[in-house]
């Protein structure tokens, strides 16, 4: 690795580890006037902005990327006015840190506390989405957390005008600069050397983007990492389910967005339902452009279908495309999720409380949910304000992770004297 950017990249953590004790001790109010101020000047600099994501655009589509990627790229007006008022949400949350989170006294008189704490230093590793600099650093802020912001090289550009404002808020606050950085270069040996080596200086480190990132971030980090691999979602329609729910929730679960982590991948029928729906389902899959890979029992009922394969029940399409099984009973629908399933979300559609008891108990993943949509797994439809991503692991975080999840605790222990026997 070259010794300029070795040098860059421990400057930086140093400044981050150091920064970290003085953000630790501010108060909420003034962490929420960071996040306030960083917001109203990612609203100054519109113009600032899209210039900047314009040459991003640009170099994307003289790359020839996908319309998805670009379009994940893409900043507007809108957008950008969305990215602050998503900070000013997060003002809204109460203060994680500097909390009792539980009290207790012993026989001997002694009290003890635990106490929620920022977890320190925190690496966020991300692909071509520019609002996770917003939104990553107000909560890493709000949690008192300093944060090292490594963004995809697709959107350079954007992410050095937004972390001007990140830059001009924080100082604005008269908080420490160095507690929200952008590593200022395209280098993929950054990355590298962020995971394999900068231990001393991170706690702990998030990979947003795609399956390729997050098994590189998993594979080689010496830190701790808190998020997903995939979301491989399911919905399991139960014998019980009423057409019209089922209907409603399928076709949002699938085609509302159809390349996030909370879209529905595979549809599990119950046997004694699909004669009556399978064939009206599938239409209206179809009729919404999505392409639906059957077992032959649901071809059964269906000319639309296309045969699945066995890789179709482990894919995670991220696309309009969704695959179907007919089981026995919900039994064998918590088997297949088992055996093929992310932890991510499933959802259950069922007028059957014990079934849905069942399937909630059962399903050991990071989500579970009864007749709803599988796309309300998001830190903002949780009300948490925004999230940096969805945790499968089931140390520290599991599930939307925001700013209460950027916590650790320690304990204080009060005494008058008290001495061990």
């Amino acid at each position: 690795m070259d010794k300029k950017l070795e040098t860059l990249m421990i400057d930086i953590g140093r400044s981050a580890r150091d920064s970290s004790y003085g953000l630790a001790k501010t108060s909420n109010d003034k962490r929420n006037k960071a996040i306030f101020f960083i917001a109203e000047s990612i609203e100054n600099n519109i113009k600032m902005l899209l210039e900047a994501n314009a040459k991003d655009i640009e170099t994307a589509n003289n790359k020839n990327l996908s319309s998805s990627l670009i379009d994940r790229l893409m900043l507007n007006e809108e957008r950008i006015l969305s990215m602050a008022s998503s900070m000013r949400v997060i003002t809204e949350i109460p203060d994680p840190i500097n909390q009792i989170m539980k009290e207790w006294s012993r026989p001997n008189g002694l009290i003890i506390k635990r106490l929620s704490v920022p977890l320190g230093v925190i690496g966020i590793i991300y692909e071509s989405r520019p609002n996770v600099t917003s939104d990553a650093a107000a909560l890493c802020i709000k949690s008192g957390n300093t944060v090292i912001l490594r963004g995809g090289s697709e959107s350079f550009e954007s992410n050095k005008a937004i972390h001007y404002c990140l830059k001009e808020g924080i100082k604005k606050a008269k908080l420490d600069e160095r507690i929200a950085q952008l590593v200022p270069t395209r280098d993929r040996d950054a990355v590298g050397f962020m995971l394999s080596s900068m231990n001393n200086y991170i706690d702990v480190v998030v990979p947003r983007g795609g399956k390729n990132l997050v098994k590189r971030v998993q594979d080689e980090a010496r830190i701790p990492v808190i998020g997903h691999l995939e979301g491989i979602c399911h919905i399991y329609v139960h014998h019980s389910a009423d057409f019209k729910i089922t209907k409603k929730i399928i076709l949002n679960a699938k085609m509302r967005r159809t390349g996030i982590c909370g879209a529905a991948e595979t549809i599990l029928i119950d046997k004694k339902i699909a004669p009556k729906i399978v064939s009206k389902l599938a239409d209206e899959l179809e009729r919404a452009g999505c392409e639906i890979r059957g077992d032959h029992k649901a071809q059964k009922y269906s000319k639309i279908i296309d045969e699945a394969t066995d890789d179709d029940w482990s894919t995670e399409y991220l696309d309009a495309i969704i695959s179907m099984k007919i089981v026995d009973d919900i039994g064998e629908a918590i088997q297949h999720i088992t055996e093929y399933g992310s932890g991510h979300t499933d959802s259950i559609i069922s007028s059957n409380q014990e079934a849905a008891d069942k399937f909630i108990k059962e399903i050991d993943s990071a989500i579970v949910m009864h007749n709803t949509s599988t796309q309300f797994a998001d830190g903002g439809e949780f009300g948490m304000g925004a999230e940096i991503g969805i945790a499968t692991g089931k140390i520290h975080a599991r599930g939307p992770v925001g700013a209460n999840q950027l916590t650790s605790y320690k304990y204080a222990v009060f005494g008058n004297g008290q001495v061990r026997p």
